[in-house]
């Protein structure tokens, strides 16, 4: 039984950073590919960053471009999203996400994840 379980989330201010983790359970983390996804409240939900298996590789969305960074510890079984610079509009849920099927890769598509975390909350104030 896969589990993933988010953490880090809360409340800072605009200009603020946080750290979310996701820790992994119930296979072997390494294989998997990895990703970040968020969902405001009435909107769809979007695609934040992935990376993949060895974490050699990682993609971002254009509205967190260097502003957050993913990162993977594989001994921790732990992704982690580090995020600068925060603004009112990265106000979401935010979850973690494993990829079992290409482990290269760092898709952007929601459907080719099959395990998800519960979600953090993630608040930004202006």
């Amino acid at each position: 039984q896969v589990q993933l379980v988010e953490s880090g989330g809360g409340l800072v201010q605009a200009g603020g950073s946080l750290r979310l983790s996701c820790v992994a359970s119930g296979r072997t983390f390494s294989s998997d590919a990895m990703g970040w996804f968020r969902q405001a409240p009435g909107k769809e939900r979007e695609f934040v960053s992935a990376i993949n298996w060895s974490g050699s590789s990682t993609n971002y969305a254009d509205s967190v471009k260097g502003r957050f960074t993913i990162s993977r510890d594989n001994a921790k079984n732990t992704v982690y999203l580090q995020m600068n610079s925060l603004k009112p509009e990265d106000t979401a849920i935010y979850y973690c996400a494993e990829d079992l099927s290409i482990k290269a890769r760092t898709s952007m598509n929601p459907i080719e994840y099959e395990y998800w975390g519960q979600g953090t909350q993630v608040t930004v104030s202006s």
